[in-house]
């Protein structure tokens, strides 16, 4: 029977598009769709026949845990395979990160992550914002959270990960002053660590005040 992949469901009506075929051209752990369309154009008109290549990589979450007490952060470096084709180092800084089951709640996978890719358990978390990374080509939208953890001395936090997954992460506890620093040097190359950074900067005082 020709069924369609859970996480490669047709694309939602909508009075702006007209879809004219929606066909899943690989069925792997994360779906491609191939889709012709038309959209309504800002002047009202019809736009031409477009075909765009969807990757369905559903929901996720990044987590940047916080101590106050010692104003510090605690960022993770991993090996990553796109960014070495990418050109760039692929070893990565990164926040704890990772993708939502189908139907599970963000904050929980912002837990379950969190603990096992730092090895902390948050006490306090608050919600940054949700942000699509690639509209032009995948539907994948990010829960972004600030997490208020006790962070252990620098060079104490080890590595962690889950075996079966072949995973090796390295975590770094960095006073926020370095952490900034990385940022303004554009040693932070991807988007979900640098706008959970963004956001401590704008909120680091007021989290020095309420989270203490």
């Amino acid at each position: 029977m020709n069924t369609r992949p859970a996480k490669a469901p047709p694309i939602p009506a909508h009075p702006k598009i007209q879809v004219l075929e929606d066909q899943v051209v690989w069925d792997g752990r994360f779906p491609l769709q191939r889709v012709k369309f038309r959209f309504t154009r800002f002047d009202g008109a019809a736009s031409g026949v477009l075909t765009w290549e969807l990757w369905r990589r559903g929901s996720g979450v990044a987590v940047l845990p916080y101590d106050p007490a010692q104003d510090a952060v605690a960022l993770i470096e991993q090996f990553r395979l796109p960014a070495l084709a990418a050109g760039l180092d692929p070893i990565m800084t990164e926040c704890a990160a990772g993708l939502l089951e189908i139907g599970e709640d963000p904050l929980e996978a912002a837990k379950r992550e969190c603990e096992e890719e730092t090895g902390l358990q948050p006490d306090r978390f608050e919600k940054i914002g949700r942000f699509m990374l690639m509209q032009g080509g995948c539907d994948e939208v990010l829960h972004m959270y600030g997490a208020r953890v006790a962070l252990p001395p620098p060079g104490a936090a080890g590595t962690h990960g889950l075996q079966s997954e072949h995973e090796d992460i390295k975590v770094t506890v960095l006073p926020t002053a370095e952490a900034f620093a990385l940022l303004d040097a554009n040693r932070v190359e991807n988007a979900s660590a640098a706008i959970c950074l963004y956001w401590l900067r704008t909120h680091r005082d007021r989290l020095l005040r309420e989270w203490r």
